[in-house]
């Protein structure tokens, strides 16, 4: 079943079109990757998709909602069953880690502060972070801790959906490995779909189970790792060169 539909997608910011005519979908349970050239738009695509950016016409629906056309009040509804791991994390610097992951949990739920506090324990234990992690502030975490608190915020609703940007960029090859291995952990422990912008050839060859190639404004190609091998263009040659 597809979670996620993108129908003749047109997206211009003035006079320069990023999008035209981009149709793709992803079903439940699928880890989809938005891979491409640089300016290709595909964290565009993402943040529209969360609804952080509006697109020029054609359709986006996610969890059976028209984005474009949604209310407020079913919006609501529909950010709590998505969570979002930025490419830098986008942790709040002014909170401590514990904080930044009981916000989403305050500002949607109606929980009391001793249950916030639980959740935000396991949450903490489910992405490898020590409970003394809890009080320490962005600036004093590695970033590998960093991608970690910003994932477990993005948990913290239990979503169906989760939206990673470029979720391994800035790691070492190690730290990098066992984000791949935690993804997929995480998305077999909770029957996840996500949707993964990536440029690592490593995070494509072991997470991804589809991927979409954006290229001139278009999917220039989707489908699993060895159809996409097996298609012929430029980028895709000069890309995945290395796992050819």
């Amino acid at each position: 079943m597809a979670l996620i539909e993108v129908k003749d997608l047109i997206t211009s910011f003035d006079s320069k079109v990023v999008h035209n005519g981009l149709n793709l979908e992803i079903n439940e349970g699928e880890i989809y990757g938005l891979l491409g050239p640089s300016g290709c738009g595909k964290s565009t695509l993402m943040r529209e998709m969360v609804m952080l950016e509006e697109y020029t016409s054609g359709s986006i629906k996610v969890l059976g909602y028209e984005i474009n056309a949604i209310r407020s009040k079913e919006a609501q509804k529909l950010r709590k069953k998505w969570g979002v791991l930025f490419q830098f994390g986008a942790l709040f610097t002014s909170l401590s880690v514990s904080e930044n992951i009981a916000l989403p949990l305050k500002e949607y739920t109606d929980l009391s502060s001793k249950i916030i506090d639980e959740i935000v324990s396991f949450k903490l234990s489910l992405v490898g972070l020590k409970q003394s992690d809890a009080h320490l502030y962005p600036s004093q975490i590695s970033g590998g801790m960093n991608k970690k608190a910003a994932l477990a915020r993005a948990l913290a609703l239990d979503p169906k959906l989760l939206f990673l940007d470029e979720p391994t960029s800035g790691l070492d090859p190690i730290s990098a490995r066992e984000f791949d291995d935690l993804i997929l952990k995480l998305k077999d422990m909770f029957n996840l779909t996500i949707v993964m912008v990536t440029h690592d050839l490593t995070s494509i060859n072991n997470t991804l189970d589809k991927m979409a190639i954006i290229d001139n404004k278009k999917i220039a190609v989707q489908g699993d790792l060895n159809s996409v091998l097996n298609t012929s263009s430029p980028f895709i040659d000069t890309f995945f060169k290395a796992l050819k």
